[in-house]
C-alpha cells in the first residue's frame, strides 16, 4: 500500500508538472504515465486489476468528482444558459440515440444486435468525462459562455446518458416493454425527482453549515452532502419501501449529486460576494475614522477585527473549494492508474475493428449534433450564437470517462455480446482520451488569440 501511494503521488506529481511546464493536459499525462507505471512493474495490479473492482472505484470516487465540476456552476449560469444545456445534454443525446438505432444495422449487422443492445451500447459510448474537459479548459483563456455550455454539458450529459442505459435499455434488455408513455413518464419522474431530493439535501447541508466555522468540517459537510444525494437517489426506493411503499424505483444519483452540490455552492457563492462588500464597506470605515484625527485606538482596534474575521470566513469557503478540487485531482489519479490495469490489449486488438467504427460513428454523430446545436443557437435570442470554432470545441469536448466502465458492469453477466461490448468501450475511452484532447487542444491553441479577444468582449 506504501508502494501505491508513492506511485499515485510521483504520477500526479509529474503530470502537474507537465501541465503546468509544457501545457500537456493531467488526463494525458495521467493515463500516458499510468501505462508506463502499470508496465515498469510487469503488470502488477496495484489498485484494483479487473472491471468489476474497477467499476466499484469508479462508483466510490465519482461522487467527488461530480462535486467538483459542480462548482464550476452557479445557478446563474443555469438560468442563462439552461436552455442551451437542456438541448446538449438531454435532446442531443437522445437524438443520437435515435441515430445509432437507425445506423446501428450498418455498423454492426454480424452481430444481429437487438434493439435494446443498441441503445445500451451506445449509452455507454455517449456518457462524457467531464474532469478532462475541465483540465483542458483550465490552460487556456476561454469565454465563459464557451465554458458553461461544454462543462456544463458534459456534467449533465452523464445523468442524462446514464437514465437512459437503466431505465430504457436495460429496462428493455430485461424483457420490458418499451412505450413513448412508459419513455416519458419515467425520465420525468428521474429528472423532476433526483432534482428535488438534490435541493432538498443541499439545503439541509447549509443547515449543518451554519453551526461551524471549522474549515475541515465545512469540507466535511460537503462531502457528506455530495455523497448523500447520490446514494439517497440510488436507492430512494428504500424510502419508499419504509412508507408502505412496495416500489424498485432509483433516481439518478449523479443529477441528485449535482444539483445538491449546486444548492450549497450557490449560498456559499452569495456568502463570499456578502464577504466582499463588507471587507470593503468594513476597509472604507477603517480609513475614514483612521483619517479623523480624534480617532481613538479602540475603535481602529474593533474596526480591524470586524476586517479580520470577514477575511477569514471568506477565506474559509474559498479554501474549502480548493480542498474538493485536491482531493478529485487524487481520485482522478488513482483512476487512471486503475483503468491502465484493466486494459487487455490482446481483446482490443481483436475487436480493433469494432471499436474503430464506433469511435468514428460517435464522433460523426457528436459533430451533427453539435452542428445542429449550432444552427440552431443562431435562430434564436434565448441561446448563445455558436460559431464554428465554438462548434469545433463542442464536438471534440466529448472525451468519455470512467462512467462508462460502471455501466458496462451492470449489463448481465450472462449477455451475449458482452466481450465485444467491453472492448468497444473501453477502446473508445482510449481513442477519445488521446484523439479528442490533442484534437482540443490544437483547436483552441490555434484560435488563442480569438478566444482572448472573446472573453475581454464578454467581460464589457
Amino acid at each position: 500500500m506504501v508502494v501505491t501511494l508513492l506511485v499515485v503521488c510521483v504520477i500526479l506529481f509529474i503530470a502537474l508538472q507537465l501541465e503546468e511546464k509544457f501545457k500537456v493536459p493531467s488526463p494525458l499525462g495521467l493515463i500516458g504515465l499510468s501505462f508506463l507505471a502499470h508496465y515498469l512493474f510487469a503488470g502488477i495490479p496495484m489498485i484494483t486489476g479487473d472491471t468489476e473492482h474497477f467499476a466499484a472505484l469508479v462508483l466510490l470516487l465519482l461522487p467527488v468528482l461530480l462535486i467538483t465540476d459542480s462548482f464550476e456552476l452557479t445557478v446563474e449560469d443555469l438560468k442563462e444558459h439552461g436552455l442551451s444545456l437542456v438541448y446538449l445534454a438531454v435532446v442531443a443525446v437522445s437524438l443520437s440515440v435515435g441515430l445509432a438505432l437507425l445506423t446501428a444495422d450498418t455498423l454492426f449487422g454480424e452481430y444481429h444486435l437487438s434493439f435494446a443492445a443498441v441503445i445500451v451500447l451506445f449509452a455507454m459510448v455517449l456518457a462524457t468525462d467531464p474532469v478532462s474537459v475541465v483540465s483542458i479548459f483550465s490552460n487556456f483563456e476561454l469565454p465563459h459562455r464557451l465554458k458553461i455550455l461544454a462543462e456544463g454539458e458534459s456534467l449533465f450529459n452523464d445523468a442524462t446518458a446514464l437514465i437512459v442505459f437503466v431505465f430504457v435499455g436495460l429496462y428493455a434488455l430485461d424483457g420490458g416493454e418499451l412505450t413513448l408513455g412508459y419513455v416519458t413518464e419515467i425520465s420525468l419522474i428521474v429528472i423532476f425527482g433526483s432534482t428535488v431530493l438534490g435541493v432538498i439535501l443541499g439545503y439541509l447541508g447549509l443547515l449543518f453549515m451554519k453551526t461551524t466555522e471549522n474549515r475541515i468540517a465545512e469540507l466535511l459537510i460537503v462531502i457528506m452532502v455530495g455523497y448523500g444525494a447520490f446514494e439517497a437517489a440510488e436507492f430512494f426506493y428504500i424510502f419508499l419501501n419504509m412508507f408502505g411503499g412496495h416500489s424498485h424505483l432509483h433516481l439518478s444519483g449523479i443529477l441528485s449529486c449535482i444539483f445538491a452540490t449546486i444548492t450549497l455552492h450557490h449560498v456559499m457563492s452569495k456568502a463570499v460576494a456578502t464577504d466582499d462588500e463588507k471587507l470593503k464597506k468594513e476597509e472604507a470605515e477603517l480609513q475614514f475614522e483612521s483619517s479623523k484625527g480624534d480617532s481613538s485606538s479602540n475603535v481602529i482596534g474593533f474596526m480591524f477585527n470586524k476586517i479580520r474575521a470577514t477575511v477569514e470566513e471568506r477565506n474559509r469557503h474559498l479554501r474549502t473549494k480548493e480542498d474538493i478540487q485536491l482531493l478529485a485531482i487524487v481520485a482522478n489519479t488513482i483512476l487512471f492508474i486503475a483503468m491502465a490495469e484493466i486494459i487487455n490489449l490482446d481483446l482490443l486488438m481483436k475487436y480493433s475493428t469494432e471499436i474503430i467504427v464506433m469511435f468514428l460513428a460517435t464522433t460523426v454523430i457528436r459533430a451533427l449534433m453539435m452542428a445542429k446545436f449550432a444552427i440552431i443557437t443562431n435562430k434564436t435570442t434565448k441561446m448563445t450564437n455558436v460559431n464554428f470554432r465554438w462548434w469545433g470545441v463542442l464536438t471534440f469536448a466529448g472525451i468519455k470517462g470512467g462512467l462508462s466502465i460502471v455501466m458496462l458492469m451492470m449489463i448481465p453477466a450472462g449477455f451475449e455480446h458482452i466481450e465485444m461490448f467491453t472492448a468497444v468501450v473501453v477502446g473508445v475511452i482510449m481513442l477519445s482520451t488521446f484523439i479528442y484532447s490533442g484534437i482540443l487542444i490544437a483547436l483552441i491553441g490555434k484560435n488563442a488569440e480569438i478566444f482572448r479577444q472573446e472573453k475581454e468582449e464578454e467581460a464589457h
